[in-house]
């Protein structure tokens, strides 16, 4: 029995990485679901929203670092919360332009996050986060 595709989350303000992303990963065929979200908040309250429905819950978040309003570390706080009432368990990557050396250790010591990607991300590394 194949699994069925993955359903990926966009959580990024930057419009131009979330349109060229989307057509990326339809492109590949590597989800049958792609949210887009524009901040930490709009995603978490996703979550809540469907936290029993594990059908539409995201199997990826690609998470932005820099955000107006809930950026990826407040995301990731208030995740940290939520995690155990979600009924699937959800990879997430931080994807940022930032090459920091303090958001990279930032995000390495965070037990949520299993990566963290610079971009621009290209379709192979997409591919392969997501295999």
């Amino acid at each position: 029995m194949k699994m069925k595709s993955p359903v990926i989350a966009l959580v990024d303000d930057d419009k131009i990485f979330q349109l060229t992303s989307a057509r990326m990963i339809e492109a590949l065929d590597l989800s049958r679901k792609i949210l887009q979200f524009s901040n930490g908040e709009e995603a978490l309250q996703y979550l809540k929203s469907y936290a029993a429905d594990s059908d539409n819950l995201p199997d990826f978040i690609f998470l932005d670092i820099n955000m107006p309003y809930v950026d990826g570390w407040m995301f990731l706080a208030d995740y940290a919360l939520i995690k155990d009432s979600l009924k699937k368990d959800i990879q997430i990557f931080m994807i940022s332009s930032s090459i920091d050396q303090r958001d990279i250790l930032r995000a390495q010591k965070n037990s949520d996050v299993r990566d963290y990607i610079v971009k621009p991300v290209s379709p192979e590394k997409f591919r392969d986060l997501v295999a």
